[in-house]
């Protein structure tokens, strides 16, 4: 779900045209040579002449992007916050069903219009539903009936586990009535899916 583009990439006294993929946590390269860098490692990342330069503990490689260079050499220097991702904004009628009562919840609490954690509000703009094992995504097609017409579910699920695949919670949205949209890592151990009602059916 990153910015992808054909580009050539400079790698020590390489050189190689291919894709060039900017996810939210890593650089993504895959031609004749393959590069993945993770974002946290980068010393060093500036634009210049169309080039985005990279540097990071044990090498450093030139993307020759264009007019797209300054744009990802931003994007990767400010990255958005968790909340930016997830569209959460003051104002919004917010549901939270199983998240826990940890610091995200109290902020979805505290600058939205209307909030429940204990069940799924009427017209809800966005509803985040935990899911920690696949038997959890029946929850999903319930839940979909609460939304809004332009409303958003997330269904967030812990990453690299073998109780719950993002086929699966994938799957559980389609039968929800739902399509997903967005994907965003909402934190070191779990992901967050989205998912809207199909245009035809807002």
């Amino acid at each position: 779900m990153g910015r992808e583009l054909l580009c050539t990439v400079r790698w020590g006294d390489k050189t190689s045209s291919g894709n060039a993929l900017l996810e939210t946590n890593e650089i993504i390269f895959r031609g004749d040579l393959h590069l993945k860098v993770p974002l946290a490692s980068l010393k060093s990342v500036s634009s210049r002449d169309g080039q985005l330069h990279l540097k990071w503990a044990d090498g450093a490689a030139v993307f020759e992007l264009g007019d797209h260079a300054e744009k990802w050499a931003h994007k990767i220097l400010h990255p958005k916050s968790t909340v930016e991702k997830l569209g959460i904004k003051p104002g919004l009628v917010v549901s939270a069903v199983a998240m826990g009562e940890g610091n995200f919840v109290k902020d979805l609490r505290a600058g939205a219009k209307s909030f429940s954690d204990s069940k799924s509000l009427k017209d809800s703009d966005l509803i985040f539903v935990g899911a920690e094992k696949a038997s959890d995504l029946a929850r999903a097609a319930k839940l979909s009936a609460s939304l809004g017409s332009a409303g958003g579910l997330w269904i967030v699920y812990p990453k690299g586990k073998q109780e719950i695949k993002e086929q699966q919670v994938l799957d559980a949205g389609k039968q929800a009535g739902l399509v997903d949209v967005k994907v965003v890592s909402f934190s070191a151990t779990h992901t967050a899916l989205k998912f809207v009602r199909p245009k035809a059916k807002r």
